[in-house]
C-alpha cells in the first residue's frame, strides 16, 4: 500500500475504534457471550486487515498507541470501585485471601498444564501472566524469562474466554452473588471480563475491578520467587 507510515497508523487506530464501536452496538443488540465486543472486534480487525494488505508490523505503531492507553483506561476503572466502597470494604479480608488463592491458582495451573504439553520454558514463564492486566503483565513476565508480547497475546486471549464463559460457569454452578461473581470474573479475566461484569450490575463491576488490581498487584509480588518453585 502507497501510504506513509503516520497515515497508515492513523487510518488503525480509526478503523479499530469504529470497529470496536459496531461490535459493542452489537453486543447491546444481541445478549450473548459470543457478542462480547472485544471477541468481535478482534475478528473483524483480523480479517479488514487481512483484506487490507495490512501486516502486523505496520499495524504495531496503532496498537502502541492504544495500548498506551490502557494505563489511564484501567485507573479509570476506580470509580465504580469508590461508589461502591462500602460493600466492598465489608467483606475487604475474606475477599483478599479468595484473590491471593485464585492468583497462585492461576499461575500454577498455567505452569503445569504447559509442562504436561511440552510447551517450552519461555511459553511456561509467559503463561503466569495471563490473568493480569496487559501492563503489568509485560512487566511482569520480564522477570521472569518470558516473552513481553508474546504475553500480551495471552492476556487477550484469557480476557475474552474469560468474559464468554466466567459468566456462564458461575451460573451453571449455581453462584449468583453479585460480589462473589464480581471477584471471580475480576480474579482470572482483568480488563476484559471487568467490562462484562459492569453489563451484570454496579456490583459486579466495582468488585471486578478492585479484584483485577489486586490480582496484578498480588502477581507481581509472588511471581518472582513462586515460579521457579514450579
Amino acid at each position: 500500500m502507497n501510504i506513509s507510515m503516520n497515515s497508515l497508523t492513523f487510518i488503525s487506530i480509526i478503523l479499530t475504534i469504529v470497529v470496536y464501536l459496531g461490535a459493542k452496538w452489537l453486543s447491546i443488540r444481541i445478549l450473548s457471550p459470543l457478542t462480547t465486543p472485544v471477541l468481535t472486534a478482534t475478528i473483524v480487525i483480523i480479517i479488514t486487515l487481512h483484506f487490507m494488505g495490512i501486516s502486523y508490523e505496520q499495524y504495531t505503531p496503532a496498537k502502541e498507541w492504544m495500548t498506551f492507553l490502557l494505563g489511564p483506561a484501567t485507573v479509570a476503572l476506580a470509580v465504580p470501585m469508590y461508589h461502591n466502597r462500602e460493600v466492598i470494604m465489608e467483606k475487604l479480608f475474606p475477599a483478599l485471601f479468595g484473590l491471593i488463592i485464585g492468583t497462585i491458582s492461576t499461575i500454577t495451573s498455567a505452569v503445569w498444564l504447559s509442562k504436561a504439553l511440552g510447551l517450552s520454558e519461555t511459553i511456561q514463564a509467559t503463561s503466569t501472566v495471563k490473568a493480569v492486566t496487559t501492563p503489568v503483565a509485560i512487566e511482569a513476565v520480564l522477570h521472569v524469562g518470558g516473552d513481553p508480547a508474546l504475553a500480551a497475546a495471552f492476556v487477550i486471549i484469557a480476557g475474552i474466554f474469560g468474559a464468554i464463559f466466567a459468566p456462564v460457569i458461575l451460573t451453571i454452578t449455581k453462584i449468583s452473588d453479585p460480589f462473589s461473581r464480581g471477584l471471580g470474573i475480576g480474579t482470572v479475566s482483568h480488563v476484559i471480563g471487568t467490562s462484562q461484569a459492569v453489563k451484570e450490575g454496579p456490583i459486579q463491576g466495582a468488585v471486578s475491578s478492585m479484584a483485577m488490581g489486586c490480582a496484578a498487584i498480588i502477581t507481581s509480588i509472588i511471581l518472582p520467587w513462586l515460579y521457579p518453585l514450579l
